[in-house]
């Protein structure tokens, strides 16, 4: 049946006008629009060759690579759709620098593949366009808790620290080289989803990372009462993630990690 469909599109592919950048272009949205990834990269790429200056082309392009790519998945293939993904996002910013989308898939896209600098240096450049954009200040928060998290988990466990262990870490020199070392990174988060609140008052996700970012801010304080100052923030936080959780009947606020899937143009509805 795949070697079928395949043969079918290539026929249709022979038959179709070289030059026929609108007809490239509605042959790429209708096989987006079912879901047909592969073969609307074929007729993007016709269309791109023949109009490389046009951004919806370049932009269709480049989401038909990342509607491929899927996350938490460690592969070639999938690094390589991210890269062609993001060749494209590029290409389109260099005709449309303010292009929120591109913006925003080349930062969702590096979120994905953890690589949390680089999405922190392109949600940056996404709310310097839409500063109001809840969910890129959110994504900036969890990107920043991400970087941070797996040292200070590390050192708590090097320390024979458990979970419900309170704190502050014990050891004052891991204490100081984590404060220096991801003190910066913590209170970035903390702003940025400060402004995610500020924005969307009943965003509980934003709320869950406020109060863990702050929690383990805690086990960095050199004082016990500095220490129980910042868990009782933190539990202040919980309080309103859970009553808001709760009073949506459970549904989260946000997008989760994955925050920002926007629609290219003319497309009604992704699959």
């Amino acid at each position: 049946m795949r070697t079928l469909a395949l043969l079918l599109f290539a026929t249709a592919l022979a038959a179709q006008d070289p030059v026929d950048f609108p007809g490239w272009m509605q042959r790429g949205v209708n096989e987006f629009q079912a879901a047909r990834y592969p073969a609307a990269v074929v007729a993007f790429e016709r269309a791109v060759a023949i109009d490389p200056s046009n951004a919806n082309a370049q932009l269709y392009l480049a989401s038909a690579h990342m509607q491929q790519f899927v996350p938490g998945v460690e592969s070639p293939e999938n690094a390589r759709l991210a890269e062609a993904a993001r060749t494209h996002f590029r290409r389109v910013l260099d005709l449309d620098r303010s292009n929120a989308i591109a913006l925003a898939s080349i930062a969702s896209l590096f979120l994905n593949q953890k690589k949390w600098d680089d999405a922190l240096q392109w949600y940056e450049k996404l709310v310097a366009v839409e500063p109001n954009n809840a969910d890129a200040h959110y994504s900036m928060g969890f990107a920043a808790w991400s970087k941070w998290y797996p040292a200070y988990r590390k050192a708590r466990a090097n320390l024979g620290m458990r979970q419900e262990d309170p704190g502050p870490i014990k050891d004052a020199a891991v204490r100081a080289n984590l404060a220096a070392r991801y003190g910066p990174v913590i209170e970035r988060g903390l702003r940025a989803l400060d402004k995610a609140l500020k924005i969307n008052p009943q965003y509980d996700e934003a709320m869950v990372y406020m109060n863990l970012l702050i929690r383990e801010r805690a086990d960095l304080r050199k004082t016990a009462e500095e220490y129980k100052r910042d868990v009782a923030t933190a539990d202040g936080w919980a309080t309103k993630a859970l009553a808001i959780k709760k009073a949506k009947g459970g549904g989260g606020g946000g997008g989760g990690r994955i925050v920002y899937s926007p629609t290219p143009p003319l497309i009604l509805k992704r699959n």
